[in-house]
């Protein structure tokens, strides 16, 4: 039995933030979850850090550490995403407030200390929401990004274009200085953008195989999906909501499910037209070094599988 792979998982809840924080919690022999880092983005940080606390609860894992961080984006003001995610973050499943308690240490000062004090290359980083902590910590630490064993993020977009405006990715779009920062790095990065999330979609039999778990986790994930799926189905006319950040963890448990390209990506941090745009040289038609493999496909039915199956753990 291989050791479980160390993550740390950087994120703003969100119901789809939730059900990549419970696929990982529901795989302890595949992947040890050192901390859980939180940061403003789909709601502000109040919100996100007591989110995450009732993920924990709700799978049953109070033990998990989690880390409050940044409350606004390095240079700009917050935007967040309530119109998508309802006023908690959480909206859909009736969840008690959580009991475990916050660290106190901030997550930027978690993050570094973590990278330093493990093996180098045995951490993996997986951001959720906007890169303000890691950014933060890449800058305060800048030793760090070498002893990084990957950063796999959702985040960005290109034939897809964006969901918050017609270039940009939600968060990416939040803090793009961030996301430079973090792109140029030179940790090796894995992106689940708009393209690949997008044809995760949660569709009516999906959803009803999570309810049909018949676990407070089950039924938990269904109503979330169905409260999300609302905002997406009337946006863009599909059958159902993406489940955008499960991809992430399902990339670290089964990346055969992920065909992409390594290839050159570019934040757009100066254009007002095309602010937090992830410029991804997928056609290879620049000579700028390739720096993050870009995922292109999934298989969704080999993802929504693993998805059940994992979750039934819980």
């Amino acid at each position: 039995m291989s050791t479980p792979r160390k993550i740390i998982i950087d994120t703003d809840p969100g119901q789809d933030d939730a059900v990549a924080i419970l696929l990982a919690l529901a795989c302890p022999d595949e992947l040890e979850v050192l901390g859980i880092t939180c940061v403003a983005g789909n709601v502000p940080l109040a919100l996100t850090q007591k989110n995450a606390r009732i993920v924990c609860e709700l799978a049953g894992k109070p033990e998990v550490r989690v880390f409050a961080g940044c409350d606004a984006p390095l240079k700009r003001k917050l935007v967040t995403a309530e119109h998508v995610h309802g006023k908690t973050g959480l909206d859909g499943p009736v969840l008690p407030d959580p009991v475990m308690q916050l660290e106190s240490q901030h997550a930027v000062d978690f993050i570094i200390e973590t990278l330093r004090a493990e093996p180098s290359g045995t951490v993996t980083l997986c951001p959720l929401g906007p890169l303000t902590n890691v950014a933060k910590a890449f800058d305060q630490a800048p030793d760090i990004a070498a002893r990084v064993q990957e950063i796999v993020l959702m985040g960005g977009g290109y034939f897809e274009g964006g969901n918050i405006t017609p270039t940009a990715e939600f968060n990416i779009y939040v803090d793009p200085d961030a996301a430079k920062i973090v792109f140029e790095a030179g940790a090796p990065i894995v992106v689940m953008p708009l393209d690949v999330t997008h044809k995760a979609l949660v569709t009516k039999p999906r959803n009803d195989a999570f309810r049909a778990l018949g676990t407070p986790v089950g039924l938990a994930v269904a109503e979330m999906t169905d409260f999300f799926e609302r905002f997406d189905k009337e946006k863009y006319g599909s059958s159902g909501a993406p489940l955008h950040d499960p991809c992430v963890t399902a990339y670290l448990l089964k990346p055969e499910l992920f065909t992409g390209r390594h290839i050159n990506v570019e934040i757009e941090t100066v254009s007002e037209l095309t602010l937090g745009m992830t410029v991804a040289d997928w056609w290879r038609v620049t000579e700028r070094k390739p720096n993050a493999t870009f995922i292109g496909d999934v298989d969704a039915d080999g993802f929504f599988a693993l998805l059940t199956e994992r979750l039934a753990r819980l």
